[in-house]
Parts: C-alpha cells; sequence; structure tokens
C-alpha cells in the first residue's frame, strides 16, 4: 500500500464513517444538506481512512523487505523525518519532526523504510510518546543493531486551537536501546541531529 496514496477505499467503511460524520455535522448545528457540507461526510470519511491507514501495515516486514547483510558498524542516521499524526485524546493533528539512528550489527535497511515505518505508527490515533517506543522497538527487534535512537519533536494542535492555546509549545520525546544508552553515544547522536553539516 502507498503511503502517499490511498486509491481504494473499503465502501462499506466510508459507508459508515460517512453516516457517521453526518450526524457530527448536524450535532454541533450545521445544516447537513448547504451546498457546501454535502460532500463533506464522504471525503471526511477518506480522510480518516488515509489518515489511519497505518492500522493495516506491518512495520516489521516493511524493515525486512530490504535488509542486507553489510559489514558496517557505525552510526547511520536519518533525520527531520516529517510526520503527521492524529491524538488519540481530541483526534486532532500533531506534526512535525523524527530523528531516527541505528548502529548494525551484521545488517543495514534501506534508508526510505524507516520513514516508512514512521508512517506506519503515525497513521493511527496517537500519542507521541507511544509512537516514540514502537518505531524504536519495530526497529531494535527486526534489525536487531547495537542500538537505537529515535528523538520526535512535534506540535500538538490540541494545545495550540484549544486547551491552553499556546501556539509555540513544541513537545520532544526520546527512547534509546543499548549503545545509545552511553552518554558519549548519545550525545554524538543528539549534536549530529541539531547540526547542520552543508
Amino acid at each position: 500500500m502507498s503511503f502517499s496514496h490511498l486509491l481504494q477505499y473499503d465502501e462499506e467503511t466510508t459507508d459508515q464513517l460517512s453516516e457517521n460524520f453526518t450526524h457530527i455535522i448536524s450535532g454541533i448545528g450545521e445544516e447537513v444538506e448547504r451546498e457546501g457540507l454535502i460532500k463533506t461526510p464522504v471525503r471526511a470519511a477518506k480522510a480518516m481512512q488515509f489518515l489511519t491507514q497505518g492500522y493495516g501495515l506491518d512495520a516489521r516486514e516493511i524493515l525486512r523487505s530490504a535488509m542486507f547483510a553489510e559489514d558496517y558498524s557505525e552510526m547511520v542516521i536519518v533525520k527531520d523525518i516529517e510526520l503527521y499524526s492524529l491524538c488519540e485524546h481530541h483526534m486532532l493533528p500533531f506534526f512535525g519532526k523524527a530523528h531516527v539512528a541505528y548502529i548494525p550489527d551484521g545488517y543495514i535497511v534501506g534508508l526510505s523504510k524507516i520513514p516508512r515505518v514512521i508512517d506506519v505508527f503515525a497513521r493511527r490515533l496517537q500519542v507521541q510518546e507511544r509512537l516514540t517506543d514502537q518505531v524504536l522497538q519495530a526497529i531494535q527487534e527486526t534489525l536487531q543493531p547495537l542500538g537505537v535512537a529515535v528523538v520526535i519533536e512535534a506540535h500538538h494542535m490540541c494545545m495550540m486551537m484549544r486547551g491552553v492555546q499556546k501556539q509555540n509549545s513544541v513537545t520532544t520525546t526520546s527512547a534509546f536501546t543499548g549503545a545509545f544508552k552511553s552518554e558519549r553515544t548519545r550525545n554524538e547522536f543528539l549534536k549530529l541531529i541539531t547540526s547542520d553539516l552543508s
């Protein structure tokens, strides 16, 4: 399944979600039959399926599909990976970037697979803390590297649009395994993800 386009939608799910969105629109006091809203329930139903497509995807299988034996044991970093998810508490978006590193122990993985793993878990109802840990565990369990590091920085619309309404707040979460438990290795990773090497 493509991460950029979800071309086919389950008709039964679309109908069910569309009916639910119709009730929501009516429930907030809007006129469902108004011209601008006539097709909104179906559009919203398809959007919700796209935004939660991660439930039907297997991150570990994605990684296994591009594992290569390689005698390389230095840090591999993919940084500034954009991510978009939905907060499970209010179903409002949170968005930002992820930085992922691992130290191979016999196997490397195609670099495009790491952003795909991010998407698998981000395209679900989430909390940032769990998302960080799920990415870490999928890479650790599949590649079995010497260590994995994940840092996610995100803006949460549930804080920006409602509640405390703080527009410039950024939430940062991190998780580390293996070699990244060492302060020296962890600091090297953190320095590299905050440096502009260009």
